[in-house]
């Protein structure tokens, strides 16, 4: 068995050659997740970092156990926070247009986060947040075994490809670890940013050509026509320059921290942003 995700976790080797926690403080067993269930019964009892302290509700994320893509959020908003499931705010909407866009719905899919607590304020997870909610999450994807993952912000790319930064990945199929890899921006974003609409709607129509298994090159963007693309942004040279989906540059001095969390969107102003078109 393969411990290495388990991070910084005080875990201990069974005879057996299995991990355990102690479960005398209510930690989780990580070696009972034979199924998605139990994964998710394990992150319902969870306290492994601090974030279980201030959750109404954890959410481990659900959909399709067989589902052909796998889509990974950065962590629950206050919507996710209250109902205990994924993607159900505003951006959660959003997500749903896209998918129906393509002729597809949340159950042919399956949705998680990097986290399974919503970090306070929606601030950004911390590592040893990240670390803690590891294993459930690779659990989640050895279980499911999508033909494709997707990632949705920085975050979720950052696990495969740390150091990257996702307004010039998105687009790109990619492998990693024998898994198909294909980074798009948060929905968060394009709540944000209406010029990032049609990025975001191109990129559904690569994810839907690929689960079909139209031919796709590994490492190749798919283009959005000029015609298009000009009408996209009125500031065409920053669009994908935004901070709230890469980290700000730490050499960039004293300049404002924008929100980078993927969660943020918590309300809509105007409701005809959730719509595509």
């Amino acid at each position: 068995m393969d411990l290495s995700y388990y991070g910084h976790l005080d875990v201990d080797v069974l005879d057996d050659g299995t991990a355990s926690r102690d479960t005398r403080h209510g930690s989780a067993k990580v070696d009972q997740m034979d199924n998605l269930e139990q994964v998710a019964e394990l992150i319902r009892n969870c306290d492994d970092c601090s974030l279980s302290q201030g959750r109404i509700n954890p959410v481990p994320g659900g959909g399709n156990p067989h589902a052909p893509v796998m889509f990974i959020g950065e962590g629950p908003g206050l919507q996710e926070d209250r109902q205990g499931l994924p993607f159900v705010g505003a951006a959660g909407k959003l997500l749903d247009s896209l998918l129906a866009s393509v002729d597809m719905k949340r159950e042919d899919v399956f949705v998680a986060n990097m986290v399974k607590c919503r970090p306070p304020e929606n601030r950004d997870p911390a590592p040893p947040e990240l670390n803690a909610c590891a294993k459930y999450l690779n659990r989640q994807i050895e279980l499911v075994d999508p033909k494709l993952i997707v990632t949705l912000g920085r975050f979720a790319f950052g696990r495969y490809f740390p150091g990257e930064g996702i307004t010039k990945a998105r687009g790109q199929l990619r492998e990693k670890d024998s898994r198909k890899i294909f980074p798009v921006l948060h929905p968060a974003a394009v709540l944000r940013r209406d010029e990032l609409r049609l990025t975001m709607i191109e990129d559904f129509k690569t994810i839907s050509e690929i689960v079909k298994g139209e031919p796709k090159e590994v490492g190749m963007e798919p283009m959005v026509p000029m015609s298009k693309a000009s009408d996209m942004s009125r500031e065409n040279d920053q669009v994908f320059q935004l901070s709230f989906v890469d980290d700000p540059d730490p050499t960039a001095g004293s300049s404002p921290r924008f929100e980078t969390s993927a969660v943020n969107v918590e309300e809509v102003t105007h409701p005809e942003q959730l719509s595509l078109f």
